[in-house]
């Protein structure tokens, strides 16, 4: 037997046997030292790991909550698996797709319904559930709803679910908005996740509450997490929320001092509104003389102390004047009912159909339509957007599809759908991408019918197919799925005509066809999720 410790390997390991030989014990005849060494040191192993003691058993966890919510139907559970278990996608790369649906962009629509109907994930599921949820940040609210409070129990067992904890009720438990000590303790000592989703359920309970425990730190705060705080405010901002922003109108950060001026100027009757209101009446006014009414502007000349610390910037981005920089400023924080009293009384269709003095037309507009996302109002937005047959570089407002995104979002959904609808059939597709992104899902039918009809227009056209594959990609997620029988016709091989791209028909027809598909699978995806009905009550006897 050996006498050989484990200690006395490891050093002739680590020196080297030419410094350090093994014992004569551990040598044994025609093997060289580094052999025998390492020949002992697996012979150590192993008698180490048979001379382990067991160790106490670990206490088991808690059981899994309940959760009462309704299972999924048979059918459905299947789906979630299959489409849990697809994570590639139709495609590897940037070739052709080819015509099976693209699973990985049905997820997280899969996910909404089931969650619209209430329904639990099962616990086998979970696990992948989980996976997914850690791969895909944009699916995590969605999967950690459907997983519930047994996703969040298992979360806990394995440190690379660890995000699910964060901030969710039930994972490092949210107190009770209305139990003051836990509320404070975690304010003090939680992650800023916790702190941040810890805010947002106090404010819905109690605003001021929440006012008052984001008050009671601030001063301490980074200046990273006191922008992120008061972003947060955002949502359920009131009139309540005025004094605290007046103070941080004197934040040391500038950043900070410029989301409080945007966020003031978004409640119309607050002190700051009506200050940037006198500011901007000041330097937009109506000129009558000649006969005909005409908008004058006199910008500002200098961005003295009380602008700045009203949240307007003094430096102007490199290629913009001063004047025009503070002019827009003001205009966009100014309260959107001034223009009606300031300018004759008019409504905002007429106010932008007025001619504007001195080339000032755009900067006065974009100023308005920055105004009207930032107030939520529909009225300013659709004098801005103006008819959806005007071309956009002649049109009122602006010919950014980016603005224009931001005012069709503040529009009812059908109405949006419409004007996107009339945009298409004016303008094509080319340039209705952005607009599309806004729109509810599923289309609304006019705007579903303008998007397959200008894609058939391109298909007829021998337009080059890649340059809609985007558009055609929304319009899987998006169209309504009632319409794939009305569409097979499009799947057929279409004549080429002359000067077309070479292989474009074939593609188109595979995309029609992946269209055709996807608009099925999605029917039968909503029909697997919808609840079984019960069937009917037996008639009583006799009756």
């Amino acid at each position: 037997m050996t006498t050989t410790t484990w200690e006395d390997l490891v050093t002739s390991a680590l020196l080297g046997t030419d410094r350090r030989p093994p014992a004569a014990d551990v040598m044994a005849p025609g093997k060289d030292a580094p052999i025998a060494l390492l020949d002992a040191a697996a012979l150590h192993t192993v008698r180490r790991r048979a001379g382990l003691l067991p160790g106490p058993a670990a206490a088991l966890p808690e059981p899994a909550p309940h959760d009462d919510r309704p299972p999924l139907p048979a059918p459905a559970r299947r789906r979630l698996t299959h489409l849990l278990a697809d994570r590639s996608g139709a495609s590897s790369g940037g070739g052709r797709r080819g015509t099976a649906p693209d699973l990985t962009e049905l997820l997280p629509q899969w996910l909404a319904a089931a969650n619209e109907h209430g329904y639990r994930a099962p616990a086998a599921a979970l696990p992948a559930l989980l996976d997914t949820a850690r791969a895909r940040t944009d699916l995590r609210p969605a999967a950690l709803t459907l997983a519930g409070p047994r996703g969040l129990w298992l979360a806990r067992l394995n440190p690379e679910w660890r995000f699910a904890l964060r901030g969710a009720p039930g994972g490092t438990a949210l107190p009770d908005p209305a139990d003051e000590d836990a509320v404070r303790r975690l304010w003090e000592e939680g992650l800023f996740a916790e702190r941040v989703a810890l805010l947002g359920a106090v404010r819905a309970h109690d605003p001021a509450a929440a006012t008052a425990l984001l008050a009671s730190t601030w001063s301490t705060e980074r200046a990273e997490d006191r922008l992120m705080f008061l972003d947060s405010l955002r949502g359920g901002l009131s009139a309540a929320d005025e004094p605290f922003l007046e103070e941080a109108l004197s934040d040391r950060s500038r950043n900070v001092r410029s989301t409080a001026a945007e966020l003031l100027s978004a409640l119309p009757r607050s002190a700051l509104a009506l200050r940037m209101a006198e500011r901007a009446s000041s330097c937009v006014g109506l000129d009558r003389t000649g006969g005909s009414a005409m908008i004058t502007v006199e910008a500002p000349h200098e961005c003295d102390a009380g602008m700045q610390r009203d949240g307007v910037l003094p430096d102007p981005p490199a290629g913009r004047g001063e004047r025009s920089w503070w002019l827009g400023q003001l205009v966009e924080s100014a309260p959107l009912s001034l223009w009606t009293s300031r300018l004759g009384g008019r409504t905002p269709a007429d106010i932008v159909a007025l001619p504007v003095a001195d080339d000032w037309r755009d900067e006065l507009h974009a100023a308005w339509c920055r105004a009207a996302v930032r107030q939520r109002d529909p009225g300013w937005a659709r004098a801005l957007l103006g008819p959806a047959t005007t071309p956009p570089a002649t049109g009122p407002g602006t010919s950014s599809l980016a603005e224009r995104s931001k005012l069709l979002s503040i529009l009812p959904g059908d109405e949006r759908a419409l004007w996107v609808a009339d945009f298409i059939a004016a303008h094509g597709l080319s340039e209705a991408f952005q607009l599309l992104g806004v729109c509810a899902v599923p289309w609304a039918e006019p705007l579903g019918r303008a998007v397959v009809d200008a894609l058939d227009i391109a298909r007829d056209a021998g337009s080059y197919p890649w340059s809609f594959s985007g558009v055609m990609g929304l319009a899987e997620r998006c169209l309504d799925p009632d319409q794939a029988d009305r569409l097979e016709v499009l799947t057929a091989l279409p004549d080429e005509p002359e000067g077309a791209s070479p292989g474009a028909g074939s593609y188109w027809s595979e995309a029609f066809q992946r269209l055709v598909a996807t608009l099925r699978l999605r029917a039968a995806m909503r029909a697997e999720l919808s609840p079984v009905a019960a069937p009917p009550a037996p008639a009583p006897a006799g009756g």
